[in-house]
């Protein structure tokens, strides 16, 4: 057995004692808005497909938010519209993290031409936009909010197998993991146990980042009727139905856009904190 003193899995711990304001005000808007997802049918009383009142009402104390061009109530749609883009983040990000730090693992850890073939194949990758990778997902999927998840996961990927790549790269140099392949221990236990765990960090950085650019990438592309399809209700789309209509009731996309920002806005204000606070030399100036 190879007992080291994992110091940057320590630091990393340490570290998140020493919070700053931006990481409160980011957690704080984050749980917030996930609390609210979860106890969304307690929150509000009304249904998000129910016809409650006549079309397009101004916000009023009945209806905080006004109501759509269906009559439906425009608040409980941005409350429940919070579950379908929460998830979306957190499994486009679940799904470029898991592949993507497949690849970036493996690549930095064996190099040579396994690294080649690899990098290669990500920078064909990275030679699109994000937002363009995803649309061409969608084009041969079909739009849907499943489709989205994929897509957008799918354009996540090449940014984790950077990331990872060049923290394994250092990684790998440590002496724990050169006395472990001398003892013979396998190079996917080495990974797994020794390596995995001291890419914790920089994964928990950008993985925190890309939730907000992916519910931000989701409901761009629902916006452009790529994406969710009605009835759902979902951020991006209910701005675009709006859109038509923004003098007569400016509500219908001005809530759920500023749910898109607030929630962005809250990742990354928790993306950059995390960041400064795991990075010993940001942690330093």
């Amino acid at each position: 057995m190879i007992i080291h003193k994992d110091k940057t899995m320590n630091s990393w711990r340490n570290s998140l004692i020493n919070v700053t304001p931006s990481f409160t005000i980011g957690l704080t808007v984050l749980v917030s808005w996930t609390l609210l997802a979860l106890f969304a049918g307690q929150v509000t009383p009304h249904d998000p497909f129910e016809t409650v009142s006549s079309a397009r009402q101004p916000p009023s104390l009945e209806f905080w938010f006004g109501t759509d061009r269906l009559g439906r109530d425009v608040f409980t749609r941005v409350i429940f519209g919070a579950r379908v883009s929460l998830m979306l983040g957190l499994i486009s990000v679940l799904i470029g993290a898991v592949f993507g730090s497949t690849l970036g693992i493996v690549s930095g850890y064996y190099r040579g031409i396994v690294d080649t073939i690899i990098m290669r194949f990500v920078d064909s990758m990275l030679a699109f936009p994000g937002i363009m990778l995803a649309l061409v997902v969608i084009a041969a999927l079909g739009p849907s909010i499943k489709n989205v998840m994929i897509a957008v996961g799918i354009s996540t990927v090449p940014l984790y197998a950077r990331l990872l790549r060049s923290t394994v790269l250092s990684i790998r140099e440590q002496t724990y993991i050169s006395a472990a392949r001398v003892l013979g221990v396998r190079n996917i236990k080495i990974m797994l146990r020794h390596v995995l765990p001291n890419t914790v960090a920089p994964l928990l950085v950008l993985s925190t980042l890309q939730i907000g650019n992916a519910i931000s990438i989701g409901a761009g592309l629902s916006f452009l009727g790529m994406g969710a399809q009605p009835p759902i209700a979902e951020w991006g789309l209910m701005a675009a139905v709006g859109r038509t209509v923004l003098g007569k009731a400016w509500g219908i996309s001005t809530f759920p856009g500023l749910a898109i920002l607030m929630v962005v806005m809250a990742c990354n204000l928790l993306g950059d904190s995390l960041r400064t606070t795991l990075d010993p030399k940001l942690r330093s100036q």
